[in-house]
């Protein structure tokens, strides 16, 4: 009797061990899924707007860095209008490029938002990482707000801030 609830026992750690890794919404191919057939007759505004994000911070002194999950949110600020994307390149503190996000242009519908996680393992970035975005908009449509949310948490202890995007084109 004893061996059968070990075994149960051993059947439900390993269950529980075995991770199952789902493909992300987030996913590189997923992006494909919003590509936006843009044509250069369209009358549609363009811009280009810079992020801030912190993959890294420095915690107790400059030569200890706590590593953070980083999520990127993309949003249409319009009700009305269908927005696009047409790049999301992300930089590390140098200045150097770590990743092109989509090839395409991608939409987003009015008031829909779509991500991008940075895990907290991933630390190419450093401490100075950050993103340039840029979008076209129907004339008279409000611009796109990009926001980055930093945060790790351990054991009880929780850290967590926002940054906002500034325009610069």
């Amino acid at each position: 009797m004893k061996l059968k609830y070990f075994s149960l026992a051993l059947f439900f750690i390993f269950l529980s061990c075995n991770e199952t890794k789902e493909v992300s919404s987030l996913h590189h191919e997923n992006w494909s899924k919003r590509k936006a057939n843009i044509k250069a007759t369209d009358s549609l505004e363009y811009g280009k707007s810079y992020l801030s994000i912190y993959s890294q911070i420095y915690s107790v002194s400059e030569h200890t860095t706590h590593n953070l999950t980083v999520m990127v949110s993309l949003r249409n600020t319009s009700d009305l209008d269908t927005i696009y994307l047409l790049k999301a390149n992300y930089y590390d503190s140098h200045g150097a490029p770590v990743k092109t996000y989509f090839k395409d242009p991608i939409y987003l519908g009015p008031m829909e938002t779509t991500e991008i996680i940075i895990d907290e393992t991933d630390v190419a970035g450093g401490t100075g990482s950050n993103f340039i975005f840029e979008w076209k908009v129907p004339k008279g449509c409000p611009e796109p707000l990009f926001e980055g949310v930093m945060n790790s948490t351990k054991g009880q202890q929780g850290l967590s801030f926002t940054t906002q995007a500034r325009r610069i084109k």
